[in-house]
């Protein structure tokens, strides 16, 4: 074999070896096109996966956001309703308080206003010896129905009429307006036992305190209605 023959040889299989090595390369850079395609997708995918999954996250977290906002409006609502249920009632309290002060001006229906509370309070008490204490001012007022008291009761009760001694200490006066933070007595009396172990104390004050409380589900359910649980 010639020179000519083997260097044409040569030449045959350099082309040979470059096509080969050429479709090799092109396969590669097929296969890799395609598993980058693939990869870009599934990246792609895990990142739309995330981006829905926050979107998710963030969408549950505005939607409590608005419950939670809602159940405190609802909440800030109804105290202010029951702060203002509350204002009405008071003010009907501080009402009937005031129409008291003028209870002790009615001279006559006063007087025996205190003889019945004071009967009224030596039934409770029932007993033989007890003190009585008034405002100053209406002193002379218990002294002129405390006979006719101790027989009422007396006859009442069945038993012989109480020795009632009249306190010299005195239950505050009445205001000269009202003011729930000055210490007042809107009239009647409070006795008690000799020993002052039991104490009975039946002004007009502290009755209208038990009225008020015994009858504010009645006074609610009229101004308000009926309020379920």
């Amino acid at each position: 074999m010639n020179d000519a023959d083997v260097s044409k040889q040569i030449h045959q299989m350099v082309a040979f070896i470059r096509q080969e090595a050429e479709e090799k390369a092109n396969e590669i850079s097929v296969s890799a096109e395609e598993e980058f395609n693939i990869e870009k997708l599934q990246l792609v995918e895990a990142e739309k996966k995330k981006i829905r999954q926050e979107y998710e996250r963030k969408e549950k977290q505005v939607e409590i956001r608005k419950k939670i906002e809602y159940s405190m409006q609802l909440n800030a609502s109804r105290i202010k309703v029951l702060q203002a249920q509350d204002d009405l009632v008071n003010s009907m309290r501080e009402a009937a308080g005031k129409e008291l002060l003028h209870v002790s001006g009615h001279h006559l229906s006063y007087k025996n206003l205190l003889k019945e509370l004071i009967v009224q309070s030596l039934l409770r008490l029932k007993e033989p010896s007890v003190l009585l204490r008034c405002r100053k001012d209406d002193g002379p007022l218990v002294e002129s129905v405390l006979e006719s008291a101790k027989n009422e009761y007396a006859e009442k009760a069945n038993v012989y009429p109480p020795d009632i001694s009249v306190d010299d200490v005195y239950l505050p006066p009445a205001p000269r307006h009202y003011d729930a933070h000055e210490l007042f007595c809107s009239g009647g009396v409070v006795l008690a036992s000799k020993d002052g172990k039991i104490v009975f104390e039946n002004t007009l004050d502290a009755r209208l305190d038990v009225v008020f409380r015994k009858k504010l589900p009645e006074i609610r359910r009229r101004l308000f209605g009926q309020v379920s649980a």
